[in-house]
């Protein structure tokens, strides 16, 4: 991994990976991560579907986000996201992450669905967002704010068409490679 040393303004987010999805490097994480930036989740509960590592929701936190919730089915990630959480300062207060399939255990999705949220980010596949987008209404407020990435250009369209048929409109398209 690199060392680095950043500006006095920049947030440096401190990350090992282990054996989860989630470095930085990868073209999806990165919009992810430029879009929370941009959105700035300062004061807003996200919702992080999807984990991996715990980068977007470490980064949230980072920048300011009242409190983030994080899922993932795999118990190796979940692990993974408290170590990256520990070694960047992170308030266990303000963040929580659970394991299992949200998707087949109702039990979890009414804990996660206890409250909305500002912000919903899942950086995965196609089919998994697909089978989520009626949760992600379910679980965002009003007039919360959905990020999803990780999809291929050629099923960009079955996502969106699924989003709009649950009560989501899209406001932005992002490619990178």
């Amino acid at each position: 991994w690199e060392d680095f040393q950043g500006k006095d303004s920049q947030k440096i987010l401190r990350l090992n990976p282990g054996m989860a999805f989630g470095t930085g490097g990868h073209h999806t994480t990165r919009l992810c991560l430029t879009m929370l930036d941009e959105l700035s989740p300062s004061g807003k509960d996200v919702l992080d579907m999807g984990c991996g590592s715990g980068i977007l929701s470490i980064a949230a936190l980072l920048l300011g986000a009242n409190t983030v919730t994080a899922i993932d089915i795999d118990q190796l990630a979940t692990k993974i996201s408290h170590e990256n959480a520990a070694l960047n300062s992170v308030d266990k207060e303000n963040f929580t992450v659970y394991c299992g399939n949200i998707l087949e255990d109702t039990v979890l999705a009414d804990t996660i669905g206890q409250r909305p949220y500002d912000i919903i980010v899942a950086n995965i596949v196609a089919d998994v967002i697909i089978a989520m987008a009626p949760l992600f209404q379910r679980f965002i407020k009003e007039d919360g704010l959905l990020i999803v990435s990780g999809i291929i250009q050629s099923r960009a369209h079955e996502v969106t068409d699924q989003l709009q048929a649950v009560g989501f409109s899209v406001e932005e398209l992002r490619e990178d490679n």
